[in-house]
């Protein structure tokens, strides 16, 4: 029989880590530290135990040495530090069950990426999607084996992702916005549809039946839950829903994870340790995280800084963007509030209502009645953008 461990006792700094592995999501943060103590003791298994199992699904990578003109951390006032985390979804499909569209081979792309920023009163966070269309001018960056890859101008963002990885990502980000990164995630499709599965599905809002014959999707309409498959072709399919915009498509992943977020903190996951085991084992099997995240404790550590802000102050938007003049079928951050919002998130200040058009709260999500309205009245151009994107309104 195990036992648990002391209080104030360190896991064993042993512990085994596998190299890491490229590998889609992330909404692990507020349950990790209670998560693992509530296991341990309702069901008999022993902290040190558990520590060893989910330590060592993790794959830790560390892409120091492959950045080069780091922005500097700016100083703010507040009882901790502010912190950003960058989110980034591989959509490889060598995992099991990740071969979704039949699209093997061509190694992986970064189907999303979003920026978490949570701030040092930790009283809000932003989840900031980041176009993939995006045209951005990609700075040099480098391999794991410290061969340069060029930079080159208006290139796709997830480019970089494709070449480089999580570190040529990393370096693109922080060389545009001029925000510091404190730690990065990275989650594969495998990983996405066992968090759902694992805590029993996530509720969403469909106004209209999603059917696209040419990728075998046929998702009824109305308010439930979605798991598996579904539900990832549900946060991927762009072509028949909406407006069938890459933009709509990362309107409807923000009001997924938002509502998934809501799920895990209010719909008693804590209390279910068959839901909690499937959520941590399907979480950490699935992330490739820095040496700061490099054990589930470290991560906990991470989630407990979520623990006091309300559902209303965790807000997903975009980064604001136009057409770009030289393809349509492309994007381009609309500057000056482009700029406005990554100043503001460097200097960890409030975004004004002007730079948070169109935000979802993870508090009010569309077409669920939930929470208190904290984003309120919606406008006619919100609710456009809801049903550009095939959510309710």
């Amino acid at each position: 029989m195990s036992h648990a461990a002391p209080e104030g006792a360190q896991p064993d700094a042993g512990a085994p880590k596998r190299r890491a592995k490229a590998r889609k999501r992330h909404t692990v943060g507020k349950v990790l530290l209670a998560t693992a103590l509530t296991l341990a003791m309702a069901t008999g298994l022993g902290t040190v135990w558990l520590y060893r199992h989910l330590n060592g699904n993790l794959s830790v990578l560390d892409p120091t040495a492959q950045l080069s003109n780091r922005p500097d951390k700016v100083a703010v006032e507040g009882p901790k530090d502010p912190l950003n985390v960058l989110v980034m979804g591989s959509d490889s499909r060598d995992c099991a069950g990740c071969n979704i569209d039949n699209l093997t081979g061509g190694g992986q792309r970064s189907d999303t990426t979003i920026l978490f920023h949570l701030s040092a009163d930790r009283e809000r966070a932003y989840g900031i999607s980041i176009p993939r269309d995006s045209i951005v001018d990609r700075p040099d960056c480098r391999t794991e084996d410290g061969e340069t890859i060029p930079g080159a101008d208006n290139v796709m963002w997830n480019e970089a992702f494709a070449l480089g990885g999580p570190a040529c990502t990393i370096q693109q980000f922080e060389q545009l916005t001029d925000i510091r990164l404190d730690h990065f995630v990275v989650v594969d499709f495998e990983g996405f549809q066992g968090m759902v599965d694992a805590i029993g599905g996530v509720e969403v809002c469909i106004p209209e039946p999603i059917v696209d014959p040419a990728h075998g999707i046929n998702i009824e309409a109305g308010t439930r839950k979605l798991k598996g498959k579904e539900a990832l072709n549900y946060v991927r399919e762009r072509y028949v829903v909406g407006n069938g915009s890459d933009i709509g498509r990362m309107k409807r992943q923000q009001a997924f994870i938002g509502s998934m977020a809501h799920q895990v903190v209010t719909a008693g996951t804590l209390a279910r340790p068959d839901h909690l085991v499937g959520f941590l084992n399907a979480a950490t099997q699935s992330l490739t995280v820095d040496p700061g995240l490099q054990n589930v404790w470290k991560i906990a550590k991470l989630g407990v800084e979520f623990k006091g802000i309300g559902l209303d102050n965790i807000q997903f938007l975009t980064i604001p963007n136009i057409p770009d003049p030289a393809d349509p079928n492309r994007l381009v951050w609309k500057e000056p509030d482009a700029k406005q919002v990554w100043h503001k998130v460097a200097l960890d200040e409030p975004l004004t209502k002007k730079l948070s058009d169109g935000v979802i709260s993870a508090g009010n999500l569309p077409g669920s009645g939930n929470g208190s309205g904290g984003s309120g009245q919606k406008s006619e151009a919100d609710k456009q953008a809801l049903e550009d994107a095939g959510l309710c309104t």
